[in-house]
């Protein structure tokens, strides 16, 4: 097609179409720009400008490039390309140019980050500020609060001041937050901000079911757990049943030969507040959590709101490095250079080292809870990159969800061997929830291994919704159903919930999901649309459609279909693919193409091209195929034959 033949010749260089043989490996970082991949793979860059012209890829030099893309073209001239995140580097040596080299720096012992979780109203906020007390310029949180509970996330650095205490001089630093909730968002995001989780109990309460869900999530998490007992200066403090209640949910007290610490406390009365945090430290030492104060900060945004006089305005928890007014940073999609700091008590200060609460301006834009916040050298590719994140974010939003489903483990299990069904299960009344929970658990093959996360009472709520989105779970609902605003949590998080009122159905589904007896489902998957501009007829070949890619990637061989005024008029395949001469395997947004449909002869300009992908999703879990299916169905049948029976004995009483 006119308009598009590539040079033969670029800068008096003669181009080969042919790739050259790989003799170099190379790392490059996402949303690399083309003057910088033309630096790692050591070419000039109008020499990359004109492999990418081939490809039908018009860009300029400061242009950031897809990851398959830079893949594609870094083996063209004979490299094998692996492209990570900029997190993902702080793992590996440091990034010209981004980050400094921190090998032969210092390490230190960080002050532990702790989380407070609990109960409503079982005094989450008020040990805080008991605990808080000590400083002359301590505000009082919880009654600031409205009607006393917790409507944000805080974090604040206490030191132990009292004297002869083994921690004396130590520095904590508290996270309290409305709920477990935000703790898991946090997490679901990716986020290890917590080294401990305290759960806070009412001594005179007891446990209640939000105790429950926080033990779950910290669970979850992977963290240690303390168990505060609080309010044991009531004449009704029973802090002996508190420890036989947790017992009973898996929680075990040291005291009793388990491996969880229980403190006795009263947040009002001030009791053996310095042995909870005695016991915090004795926990951070056993995990030994360091930083290296001289490298650039790393840190996880905490909350961030938008304030009228200052603008966009984030808490960050700086985890490794110090972080200084000036510093140029990232975090998730947005960039900015810090303008100014505040400690948790509102004082302004210059830096901030590892395991510091700060409130941070000069943000670009408002990032969300759970986010790296990382500093960078070049605030140039800080931007590229923030750039580049905000560009796959849309890209994300339309991409196919990864989330379990029953129907799709089948295939998970083939590509992954053992797999994990991360179950969560809600009931109306506590004895079908037990029984649930205890026969899902009993379900576990050497293919699937089935987890119950956390079971309850009660409708399904966002608190679930999020613990299963932050671990890949199925939500079980028996008789009960989620809330509106649970639901349109779970179609945002795509976490799928199935409700039954029959324990045998219930079941069945799960038994035929992990044995492969459902049904093979189909699903088609969008790749990309074209319009016809043009018909060529070619001798011994038919009917060529030059066409624009108008969206997504139209690939040869992909599946296809031809509309025509808003209906299908052909399905098949894409026979031939060509950019100007040249067979080429995809092209994308915005280039322009000629399509083979495989003979079909019936194409007009104005017709739309779109391709296509369909899934099946196979249903092979069993242990050993059709014998073990034919075992199962006989349980099954022998099971729902000893109800029928029982059925027919109370009918003859």
């Amino acid at each position: 097609m006119k308009g598009f033949q590539p040079p033969p010749r670029y800068g008096g260089v003669q181009m080969s179409r042919e790739p050259m043989p790989i003799t170099k490996t190379i790392t490059v970082t996402e949303g690399i720009s083309v003057k910088d991949l033309a630096e790692k793979l050591d070419v000039r860059g109008k020499d990359l400008i004109a492999v990418l012209l081939m490809k039908g890829v018009l860009v300029t030099v400061n242009q950031s490039l897809d990851g398959e893309l830079v893949k594609d073209v870094a083996r063209q001239f004979g490299a094998d390309a692996a492209v990570i995140s900029v997190e993902e580097q702080l793992e590996n040596e440091a990034i010209e140019g981004l980050l400094e080299d921190t090998t032969d720096m210092v390490e230190v012992v960080r002050s532990p980050v702790v989380t407070v979780m609990g109960h409503v109203d079982h005094g989450k906020t008020s040990l805080l500020d008991a605990i808080r007390s000590t400083d002359a310029d301590v505000v009082d949180v919880a009654s600031g609060e409205a009607g006393g509970i917790t409507q944000h996330i805080g974090a604040y650095k206490v030191k132990i001041t009292k004297p002869g205490s083994p921690a004396f001089g130590r520095e904590i630093v508290f996270l309290d937050t409305p709920g477990h909730e935000a703790f898991t968002r946090m997490r679901a995001r990716g986020a290890k901000v917590t080294d401990i989780v305290v759960i806070v109990v009412a001594a005179d309460d007891g446990v209640m079911p939000q105790t429950i869900e926080a033990i779950d999530h910290a669970r979850a998490a992977k963290v240690p757990i303390i168990v505060a007992v609080n309010k044991i200066d009531k004449p009704e403090a029973n802090p002996a049943k508190v420890m036989q209640q947790l017992a009973s949910r898996g929680v075990q007290a040291v005291a009793l030969g388990g491996d969880t610490e229980f403190v006795d406390v009263s947040a009002k009365k001030k009791t053996n507040l310095d042995g909870l945090e005695e016991m915090i430290c004795y926990i951070a030492d056993t995990n030994e959590q360091k930083a290296q104060p001289e490298r650039p900060a790393v840190g996880t945004v905490i909350e961030a709101k938008l304030d009228r006089g200052r603008g966009a305005v984030a808490s960050i928890l700086v985890q490794n490095g110090t972080l200084k007014t000036g510093d140029s940073y990232i975090v998730g999609n947005t960039f900015g250079k810090i303008r100014a700091m505040f400690d948790d008590r509102g004082r302004s200060i210059t830096e901030a080292g590892p395991s510091t609460p700060v409130e941070i301006l000069g943000l670009e834009g408002m990032p969300d809870a759970g986010d790296t916040f990382l500093v960078m050298a070049d605030r140039d590719k800080a931007k590229g990159i923030a750039q580049y994140r905000k560009m796959k974010e849309r890209e994300a939003q339309l991409a196919k969800s990864s989330r379990v489903s029953l129907e799709g483990l089948a295939e998970q299990i083939k590509q992954a061997g053992v797999k994990d069904l991360n179950v969560i299960v809600k009931g109306d009344v506590q004895g079908s929830v037990e029984v649930i929970a205890e026969d899902l658990s009993h379900m576990s093959t050497e293919k699937v291994r089935v987890r119950v996360l956390h079971s309850g009472v009660g409708a399904i709520t966002e608190s679930d919704v999020l613990l299963a989105s932050a671990s890949n779970a199925i939500i079980i609902g028996f008789n009960v159903r989620p809330d509106r605003n649970s639901a349109e949590v779970a179609a945002r998080e795509n976490v799928e919930i199935r409700l039954h009122s029959i324990i045998y159905e219930l079941r069945d589904e799960i038994t035929k999901a992990m044995y492969g007896l459902l049904e093979p489902v189909f699903k088609e998957n969008y790749a990309g649309r074209a319009e016809v501009l043009q018909v060529f007829k070619i001798t011994k070949v038919g009917q060529i459609a030059g066409c624009r890619v108008l969206d997504g990637v139209i690939k040869r061989n992909a599946q296809a279909r031809l509309m025509r005024d808003g209906a299908e008029i052909w399905k098949g395949k894409i026979s031939s693919l060509k950019r100007v001469k040249d067979d080429v395997s995809e092209v994308r947004d915005g280039v322009e193409c000629g399509i083979d449909l495989a003979g079909h002869k019936d194409i007009r300009a104005g017709d739309t091209i779109e391709t296509y992908t369909t899934e099946k999703l196979e249903d092979e879990l069993g242990r050993n195929s059709a014998e073990l299916k034919k075992q199962q169905i006989a349980e099954l049948k022998a099971a729902k034959d000893a109800e029928n029976e029982v059925a027919r004995a109370e009918a003859s009483v």
